[in-house]
């Protein structure tokens, strides 16, 4: 699905990310951490080439990442960015109709933004334009856009911004669904509950540039704290793992 080799991030005199090789296959989710700063989201936006690495290279599904037009991008990747303007006061069933630019000619158009708008509680509020929503809306509306748009790489920076516990928990069940259905999702997360309980595994980022990568079964509680700065418990709930702040000593 996704392979980078060597993969080099900077930003002015500071590398944000030391080489990195990594591989994402389907199915996977992949929980990426770190503190402020740290360079989660920035990672994110060079994944999906809305900027370019600093080395390195990056392959989406089999091929090479600058190679690849901006439509065949759409198809293969999706991204929700940590924050969004709404740049048309679209009504909110248009704006997520418009994330299937990439399929104009798809005769399921209507029923995939219909499902979309389904997973995310959306039917009520199809016709309301977008400016009279709250911000915990919008984030659905965003998310469902995600989810209209049908990539098989999602690319999520805190999706749970806003959201009140019932939306949380039906997001975490909608990323369980995209990777029962094949996709892969990377998931930039604050979130010590949401996040352990989606992912499969793990993309630590620390304050240097440096990086490590567990599956969630191998990730303890001091390889979290280390890069998070703060201690941690592991804990199990639900079936999931989550992880809990300690006392610091």
């Amino acid at each position: 699905m996704l392979h980078c080799d060597q993969l080099t991030i900077r930003q002015g005199r500071r590398t944000l990310l030391q080489p990195l090789t990594w591989q994402v296959r389907a199915g996977e989710c992949w929980w990426i951490a770190g503190r402020n700063g740290c360079g989660k989201s920035t990672l994110l936006t060079t994944l999906a080439a809305l900027r370019r690495a600093d080395g390195g290279h990056i392959r989406l599904c089999g091929q090479p990442l600058p190679q690849l037009t901006p439509r065949q991008r759409a198809q293969r990747l999706a991204m929700l960015p940590q924050a969004s303007h709404d740049a048309f006061d679209y009504a909110v069933q248009d704006a997520v109709a418009a994330a299937r630019f990439a399929w104009p000619d798809a005769g399921d158009n209507p029923q995939r933004v219909a499902a979309a708008l389904d997973a995310f509680d959306l039917g009520r509020l199809a016709s309301r334009p977008l400016q009279a929503l709250s911000g915990g809306e919008r984030q659905r509306v965003a998310l469902a856009s995600v989810m209209a748009q049908d990539a098989p790489l999602i690319l999520l920076d805190e999706p749970s911004n806003s959201l009140d516990l019932a939306h949380q928990a039906a997001l975490q069940q909608q990323i369980d669904r995209w990777c029962a259905q094949g996709k892969a999702v990377l998931l930039v997360s604050h979130d010590l509950q949401l996040a352990p309980a989606c992912a499969s595994h793990a993309l630590l980022l620390d304050e240097h540039g440096q990086h490590r990568q567990y599956p969630l079964a191998e990730l303890n509680a001091k390889h979290l704290a280390a890069v998070l700065g703060y201690p941690l418990t592991r804990l199990h709930h639900a079936g999931h793992p989550c992880f809990l702040p300690g006392h610091p000593s």
